[in-house]
């Protein structure tokens, strides 16, 4: 089964590759692997919440929005590749948490994408990961992630 009969057979849909609201590319290739930039959870161009998990955004909420970051990502990858069926596995997670002091909880936040790469993609799916907690992220967002992929 190709990755976009998955993702149709799950109901999911790829947004829109989000627009770099800095000076840096979507994603980027070297050899047979594409890096994505920091991916926040955009939703149709806003950010859905803002704050610190364990504080103002609940570690629930920020798995949610884990998981809309990691679609983002996908979007960015496959749009450097020429489609997300060039995908053909997931190298790399790294999620960065923007926690408030006492906050411990990161990889369960992690979880709400690592999970959906494995719904996505099955075996190919698994990956190394990093779930990392900050002090801050960019436009206060709850949650960023990168993901390094390989492509045929």
């Amino acid at each position: 089964m190709t990755v976009s009969a998955r993702l149709a057979e799950l109901g999911i849909e790829l947004p829109a590759v989000a627009k770099p609201v800095a000076a840096y590319l979507p994603a980027t290739i070297t050899g047979n692997l594409v890096f994505t930039a920091g991916q926040l959870p955009f939703v149709d161009g806003a950010l859905p919440a803002t704050g610190k998990v364990g504080a103002e955004v609940s570690a629930d909420d920020a798995q949610g929005y884990a998981r809309t970051a990691v679609l983002n990502a996908l979007a960015a990858a496959a749009s450097a590749v020429g489609g997300v069926d060039r995908i053909t596995r997931i190298v790399k997670l790294v999620v960065f948490v923007a926690s408030a002091p006492e906050f411990s909880g990161q990889p369960g936040v992690a979880n709400g994408a690592s999970e959906t790469l494995v719904e996505i993609f099955g075996e190919s799916g698994r990956h190394a990961r990093s779930a990392v907690g900050v002090a801050v992220l960019p436009l206060d967002a709850p949650v960023e992630l990168e993901l390094i992929v390989e492509f045929a």
